[in-house]
């Protein structure tokens, strides 16, 4: 009797399952429409259609849903449908979907609200402002009307898709592969939700598990654009970047206004050296959103990797002009305008991206040696120490700030930021600032044996050679008044040149 009652549990349990898991009766318009705002696709649509059947609708409607984005496969799928109810679609709704595509959330949802007031048991109605909230990053309010959405209707799985879609921006990627493993459950063939599936694996590090995913999900509904881009970005992540870029220009095919796409392209064509390919991609993903600043950004940065300094400082003037609060580029700025010897406008680039990133030690060296050549010593000082405090492996940072030292006549101190960067990177430049040093405290001897070595790496560079042969003669007159060269100068990484002074 026991094992009876438990197997009648279970068939009521499978039996409310199989209930839930059926799609909804006979669909209608309003349906349609509020799904299509939503981002539900054509072909998902069709294939809903063809399951449940729906009311028959006019020419003038057919139109109506075509305005909001129903393509040939859905209404070859309401054509076949031979449903003897009729219905009307509601076209404040299709400008909704309307609104939506053209990426105007806010006043979409005002009007999706308003058909929801006077229709508030509509479960695709909260579906579309669920997924509008989503798309404007309103994450609690998009998880509240999801939520509302599964409940009136717990058989959809396209709910289920854009609660993995919330979770997979909340930064939990578990709960997003739950739940799109419970859309897959209720219709094992969804194109979308192994799109979502794909992006939780991928969060989760789980990179092959993710390309199968997504592989499944382009089987599927083989001209989804975002599929295409997510799998681009899941192969450069894998270091297939000819594989990214083909599945970003896939996705650009299917979708030409797609500007991510020719966002990630580009980058992707930057990181190859083909700087005039990327630059085309950046203006036409600037064309199609010119208001977006991490494309201004990038172009930047291509151009000024391209050595195109002045377009790059257009085109940072026009960012910061536009979005005075973006956080980037500040340093690319500062260094252009170093070579144009505009060292104060420089400075202030410099304090810019060090107030966005207090932490960068290669930002405050940088600043010190602007300062250097401003002859601001004390200011120059309290940055090159900053920067060895927070960079005490950057040979660079010892050797700037001995080289701030020096010009201060701090000799002892000097020569201990000079050993230490020779400590760290051995070059001849360091040994001979680091002889400079000695000589200037009297230290003959080590100085000489400084200036052969940096003569042993770099025999090329003739001062060298000319400043021991100063030194010789120095030591050979064996005078008390010790005759310093008027100037030692070397030359790092960056292109910023010194001048050191006893």
């Amino acid at each position: 009797m026991r094992t009876r009652i438990l197997i009648l549990i279970l068939l009521a349990v499978v039996a409310r399952t199989v209930e839930a898991e059926q799609p909804p009766k006979i669909l209608n318009c309003t349906q349609l429409l509020a799904w299509l705002t939503g981002d539900v696709s054509s072909s998902r649509l069709a294939e809903l259609v063809r399951q449940s059947g729906i009311a028959r609708l006019s020419a003038s409607d057919e139109r109506t849903l075509q305005q909001a984005g129903a393509k040939a496969d859905l209404i070859a799928a309401i054509h076949s449908s031979d449903s003897a109810a009729e219905d009307s679609c509601p076209s404040r709704l299709a400008h909704a979907s309307d609104l939506s595509h053209r990426g105007e959330y806010e006043q979409a949802e005002v009007i999706v609200k308003e058909m929801t007031a006077t229709d508030p048991e509509n479960a695709a109605l909260h579906f579309a402002i669920g997924a509008l909230r989503l798309k404007q990053g309103n994450l609690e309010e998009s998880f509240d009307e999801l939520s509302t959405s599964k409940d009136l209707m717990p058989g959809f799985p396209e709910t289920h898709n854009r609660l993995a879609c919330f979770f997979y921006r909340s930064d939990d990627p578990d709960n997003a592969i739950a739940e799109a493993r419970t859309a897959l459950s209720l219709n094992p063939g969804n194109a979308e939700a192994y799109r979502q599936l794909g992006m939780g694996l991928q969060a989760n590090a789980l990179s092959d598990a993710a390309l199968n995913a997504f592989q499944k999900s382009l089987m599927r509904d083989p001209d989804n654009a975002d599929t295409y881009y997510d799998l681009g970005i899941a192969l450069h992540e894998k270091g297939n970047d000819s594989g990214a870029a083909t599945a970003y220009r896939q996705a650009i095919e299917q979708q030409p206004d797609f500007w991510e796409a020719h966002n990630n392209l580009a980058m992707l064509l930057h990181e190859s050296r083909q700087f005039d390919a990327a630059i085309a991609q950046f203006h036409e993903a600037k064309r199609l959103a010119p208001h977006e600043a991490s494309i201004r950004n990038n172009l930047a940065n291509t151009l000024f990797d391209k050595g195109d300094r002045d377009g790059a400082l257009e085109e940072y003037r026009a960012l910061f002009a536009e979005d005075p609060d973006w956080s980037y580029g500040h340093d690319s700025v500062a260094k252009i305008l170093m070579g144009r010897h505009e060292y104060a406008a420089a400075v202030n680039e410099w304090q810019r991206a060090i107030r966005q990133n207090p932490t960068a030690a290669e930002q405050h060296r940088l600043l010190g040696q602007t300062l250097l050549l401003l002859h601001q010593q004390r200011e120059a000082l309290r940055e090159l120490r900053i920067a060895v405090e927070l960079g005490p492996d950057s040979p660079a940072n010892h050797h700037f700030l001995g080289t701030a030292l020096f010009e201060a006549q701090r000799f002892y101190s000097a020569s201990q930021e000079f050993r230490e960067a020779v400590r760290i990177q051995p070059t001849a430049d360091n040994h001979y600032s680091l002889a400079a040093c000695l000589i200037s405290m009297g230290d003959y001897e080590n100085a000489l044996a400084e200036l052969n070595v940096a003569m042993r790496l770099d025999p090329a560079q003739s001062v060298y050679t000319e400043r021991r042969e100063e030194l010789m003669k120095l030591m050979k007159s064996k005078s008390r008044r010790v005759e310093i060269p008027s100037h030692f100068e070397g030359r790092d990484g960056d292109g910023l040149s010194k001048e050191r002074r006893p």
